[in-house]
């Protein structure tokens, strides 16, 4: 018998995030399900970890996590170490080692913000523009440049890199902008792993329906409005994995698992976070989004590409359009797109 095609994905799997939990997740499972030998590179690097679980205990900054709320930050931190410890996943080997890494025939390059040069901790890493890695052919999948904008051109030091790669996918159209841009090639629009490849997750059972909040730093005005459509439809305010003080009750220390099972029981969604976004639309839940100045390309482009702009909320939106928003089932265009 011949040997599956091994494929090594390169992402951002050890994030303490729903979305980079999730997406790193579906992909890898997608490409095993279909009979290839798949699994996550397991990249490692103590300056990484440092900044990631800083951020995972004060998320919130400037707003420093309170004490009663560090140990619940710091569960939510362990549920997420034992999730990846149930990955499929490669021999260790050092982010900036990649010679030591394990050949592959395939390296798969996404989904994430992966070739976002302003990413905190992870921007401008060579590796995730192909250098060094061990594989006979590369390709990107549903990969992003997060929050560094089209306008702003990508750098011939980094275009170069990108000429290394065989394939192009990406997941927004400012990505898909700046790829055709600095190398004069159309690279295929695609859908987030966690669209083309859904995960199932059993809704969760309460004793009262609750509207789900994901995100924070959320406008007040976005506020205003999906606390006046809750209180009108006798709906509990859930935030999850974050505190928001606003909501009537926050789910700190929720687990990856836990989160697809509570956007899966909740009557709505509000958001201001791209996965917020992505897993209202696995599983139809009607939903409103907020810009935010770190989330506004993904977020914007993504609605944009499954025809869902209505639930794009800003400072002008009137209360009776939350009302449609987050109280009406998703229009069937939403569906037929994705």
């Amino acid at each position: 018998m011949v040997a599956p095609q091994r494929i090594g994905v390169l992402t951002f799997h050890r994030c303490i995030n729903y979305g980079s939990f999730w997406q790193a997740r579906q992909l890898v499972e997608g490409l095993r399900a279909r009979g290839l030998d798949a699994v996550l590179l397991e990249h490692e690097s103590a300056r990484v970890n440092r900044l990631e679980w800083r951020c995972a205990l004060q998320p919130l900054l400037p707003i420093k996590t309170s004490v009663a709320d560090y140990p619940r930050y710091r569960e939510k931190m362990g549920k997420f170490f034992a999730a990846f410890e149930q990955l499929p996943l490669s021999k260790r080997f050092a982010l900036d080692a990649p010679e030591t890494m394990e050949p592959f025939e395939l390296v798969l390059v996404g989904s994430d913000e992966v070739w976002n040069l302003r990413h905190p901790w992870y921007g401008a890493v060579p590796l995730f523009y192909g250098d060094g890695l061990r594989a006979d052919k590369l390709a990107s999948y549903a990969a992003s440049f997060g929050n560094y904008p089209a306008a702003d051109g990508l750098d011939p030091f980094w275009a170069q890199k990108l000429e290394q790669f065989d394939a192009i996918a990406v997941r927004d159209e400012n990505s898909r902008r700046l790829v055709r841009d600095a190398l004069g090639i159309e690279p295929a629009l695609v859908l987030d792993p966690c669209l083309q490849f859904p995960p199932k997750a059993e809704p969760m059972q309460t004793e009262a329906p609750y509207l789900a909040v994901y995100g924070h730093g959320l406008p007040g005005w976005f506020r205003d409005g999906v606390r006046q459509f809750a209180l009108d439809r006798g709906l509990r305010l859930v935030s999850i994995g974050y505190r928001n003080d606003w909501a009537d009750e926050s789910w700190i220390e929720a687990g990856p698992e836990e989160f697809a099972q509570f956007i899966a029981g909740a009557s709505a969604v509000a958001t201001n976070f791209f996965h917020g976004c992505v897993f209202a639309l696995l599983n139809n839940k009607p939903f409103a989004a907020a810009l935010s100045d770190y989330r506004s390309n993904k977020v914007r482009d993504l609605l944009a590409t499954v025809g869902a702009e209505r639930h794009l909320a800003s400072a002008e939106t009137p209360e009776e359009h939350y009302f449609a928003m987050l109280g009406e089932r998703l229009e069937p265009v939403v569906a037929e797109r994705i």
